[in-house]
């Protein structure tokens, strides 16, 4: 191996030539070989991963090269991976600006947990731990500080930065720069000054979001030297995206959360008082629920934050100022119970699913009437700011209501081509809407848009052609005279709601054409006056149903041991809270999965585990080695029919909805059809802990089922004994204290009563 001093320097050199001539497969070379080996190994050590995600080896290199660097990888594309392994693999410090206080903490926990040295200074904390941090800084016993921006330009600070010998600086969530961005924020424009300070350090510039005009300003800005561009695709494969019309928002939302017991979610809302009555609503009905907005105190936004990062409670119900930086890589749904702002909010708020790469669902809750609440919102802006608004909710209604591909429209508004037909993704893929004859419609609203042109000499809104052909006596139409068109009236057969959604169909099909400016008004396109006169027959998507919306697709998900992983889950839980940091911390979900499907002995089979690197090896290869021993010498071991999952399951286009809801369902089904425990579990090929775990995790999120009785009268008192009054205690502790003839089934339905028990005293 090469040491991390000046020497090594050449070779990082070396190896970066190689990698961007794209020559990192030929042999020949020793020291690129010994480079690349050398990553791979600490990337093995240090995160427990065999390899990289897409562009992040080139990244890489070229931070270890001394190259200035933009990178633009979607929300879960591992940018943070692309700083923190340079860090570990070159002399000095590296420096992490980010405006995000509590993504410091979330990370700084995360790469501890790993053995790196890393730290943080922002306000949260006293002055008595700021100095003991400056003075660790001082004295070089840290490889990452993270920054806000507004402490790294604080008097002092740069020449403190200086003498820590900076090699390399990050400038996280760089958009903020760019008054263009959607989250600008002033204190970034003196980052630049950064350059002038550490002239030798490299600047790497990374986010998720950038439209073609931010990355110039980006590069500008920040003042970056023939900087290496990377462009990472915006799809999100493991991702789902459906619409679903609005009915009964409340109920919708309810039964959608029952029936994904366990899974976490964030739901959006337009307003303060939208994310609080949501909350509660949910928290009524048994789902364990937090509201987050600008309205609350920073205390209270802070502590449930901290609740939802923990998994103490599931969903969090929240306008757009909560989620940028949420580190939680295992929200399984991000829905939208309102109209977001924008196509790009809307895509950087979904990209908060599936962080992990495991499936992850979207939904847009959509109906007409938000479109109206809206635009009152826009009728308070100024005339600029009303025009950008209304060009945005156009894309966002064609979004909504349009048949195509989701994923193209959504890759489309970043410039990006989607190549495939079908991605199999989205609702609009997976269950095609059928296509009706409109032409009879089609020629009236041509017809109607043609005729007020001609006798105004001017064009109006979708909303005045409907007045007209609907027959509405305003004083608009009045006063224009288009009362007295033959268009007038005839489309009295349809409501007005109706031919607004034709309207825009024909808009997306373009036959007819919105204007830009502070009215957007309708009028026909050459290809729409061409279908007027040749009477061309044209056909229109028909609007989806509200149950069909709901059709739900198998995940393609590799297989686990569900029981397992729901054991597993606890003793994360327990580690992580005696720790005080955040589950994820320990291990993410997909870890977790891998070893419920590995079913590791010793510590070597723990390591090989994805996501396990040496120090958590070190750290936690007892407890969970133990816990996985136990299990299976109760309950065996599954075999699994799909393909083994070398590392982290590779997204497929398919459809990934959380395969656990379904499972979970036909458990339930069999269980009330009255089936007892041990037919469910040899019928299902499965344990009969897996079955439990259904029938408890169904419980939990409110289906009728009477458990009790599962547990023999007999043996009740004795696991109540046991548990004595601390239902939270693991089962293997309880079970010590039990005769044989309680099983670890009976233990893990009574602990669920218990709690609830407990919580209702």
């Amino acid at each position: 191996m090469f040491a991390r001093g000046g020497a090594s320097r050449v070779g990082w050199e070396i190896w970066f030539v190689l990698v961007r001539l794209g020559l990192e497969d030929r042999g020949g070379n020793v020291a690129r070989v010994t480079m690349r080996d050398e990553v791979l190994a600490k990337l093995k050590e240090v995160f427990g991963y065999d390899g990289f995600r897409p562009l992040q080896e080139e990244i890489i290199a070229d931070a270890l090269a001394g190259r200035d660097v933009f990178a633009l990888l979607p929300t879960g594309g591992g940018k943070s991976l692309c700083y923190q392994l340079p860090a570990l693999l070159r002399p000095g410090l590296t420096l992490v600006v980010s405006p995000l206080i509590a993504l410091m903490k979330d990370q700084v926990d995360a790469l501890r947990a790993n053995g790196v040295a890393a730290t943080y200074l922002n306000s949260t904390l006293d002055a008595t731990e700021s100095r003991s941090r400056l003075r660790g800084l001082h004295a070089g016993e840290y490889q990452l500080l993270y920054l806000a921006p507004e402490r790294l330009l604080l008097d002092g600070m740069l020449d403190d930065i200086r003498g820590w010998n900076a090699g390399l600086v990050a400038v996280d969530e760089a958009h903020c720069i760019s008054e263009w961005g959607h989250d600008f924020r002033p204190e970034y424009r003196r980052l630049a000054e950064l350059r002038a300070a550490l002239p030798d350090a490299g600047v790497m510039a990374l986010t998720a979001t950038a439209t073609e005009r931010v990355r110039s300003d980006i590069v500008r800005l920040l003042g970056l030297r023939d900087a290496r561009t990377y462009v990472a695709s915006f799809n999100r494969p493991n991702l789902l995206y459906r619409v679903t019309p609005k009915a009964g928002a409340n109920d919708q939302l309810l039964a959608y959360v029952r029936a994904h017991p366990g899974d976490a979610g964030i739901v959006y809302c337009a307003s303060r008082k939208a994310a609080e009555s949501t909350a509660a609503s949910l928290s009524r009905s048994g789902v364990p629920a937090l509201p987050y907005h600008a309205g609350l105190t920073s205390e209270v936004r802070a502590a449930n934050q901290e609740s939802f990062l923990r998994d103490e409670v599931r969903v969090m119900c929240a306008t757009i100022a909560f989620g940028m930086g949420i580190d939680k890589s295992n929200v399984r749904f991000v829905i939208h119970y309102d109209l977001p702002a924008s196509i790009e909010g809307y895509y950087q708020q979904t990209g908060r699913a599936g962080r992990d790469g495991l499936p992850g669902e979207c939904i847009l809750f959509y109906g007409r009437g938000d479109i109206i609440k809206q635009k009152r919102f826009l009728e308070e802006k100024s005339e600029e700011e009303r025009m950008v608004g209304q060009r945005q909710l156009d894309q966002l209604v064609d979004y909504a209501e349009g048949a195509t591909c989701r994923r193209k429209v959504l890759l489309a508004y970043f410039g990006e081509t989607f190549p495939e037909a079908n991605c199999g993704g989205c609702d609009n893929c997976l269950a095609p809407r059928e296509r009706v004859d409109a032409t009879v419609d089609a020629q009236k609203f041509l017809s109607c848009l043609y005729r007020v042109r001609q006798m105004s000499g001017t064009s109006f809104g979708v909303n005045h052609i409907v007045e007209v052909l609907t027959g509405a006596e305003t004083a608009g139409v009045r006063s224009r005279g288009h009362d007295q068109l033959p268009t007038y009236g005839i489309g009295r057969d349809r409501t007005a709601a109706a031919w607004k959604e034709l309207a825009g169909e024909l808009i997306r099909m373009g036959f007819a054409a919105r204007s830009e400016g502070r009215f957007a008004t309708v009028d026909l396109t050459d290809e729409g006056l061409a279908a007027l006169k040749d009477r061309r027959a044209i056909a229109v998507t028909r609007a989806p149903e509200v149950e069909r919306s709901r059709r739900k697709v198998r995940s393609v998900d590799f297989e686990y041991d569900e029981g397992l992983f729901e054991r597993l889950r606890v003793v994360r839980r327990e580690l992580a809270e005696a720790r005080g940091v955040p589950a994820y911390v320990i291990f993410s979900d997909l870890t977790l999965r891998h070893l419920a499907r590995e079913y590791p002995t010793t510590r070597e089979e723990f390591h090989e585990i994805p996501g396990i690197g040496e120090r958590k090896a070190e750290e936690f290869a007892a407890e969970f080695l133990a816990v996985i021993a136990e299990f299976g010498g109760t309950n065996g071991r599954r075999e699994f029919r799909d393909a083994r999952p070398d590392r982290a399951p590779a997204p497929s286009p398919a459809a990934r909805v959380l395969s656990s809801a379904d499972t979970v369902r036909e458990t339930v089904a069999r269980f009330r059809a009255g089936d007892d425990i041990e037919t469910i579990a040899n019928e299902r090929k499965v344990t009969t802990g897996t079955v439990v775990t259904h029938l408890v995790k169904a419980w939990e999120a409110g289906e009728d089922l009477d458990l009790e009785d599962l547990v023999p009268a007999g043996l009740r008192p004795e696991i109540e004994r046991a548990f004595g009054g601390a239902p939270a205690t693991r089962l293997g502790e309880v079970k010590e204290r039990c005769s044989d003839a309680v099983r670890y089934e009976h233990l893990h339905i009574m602990r669920a009563l218990l709690q609830r028990r407990g919580a209702g005293s």
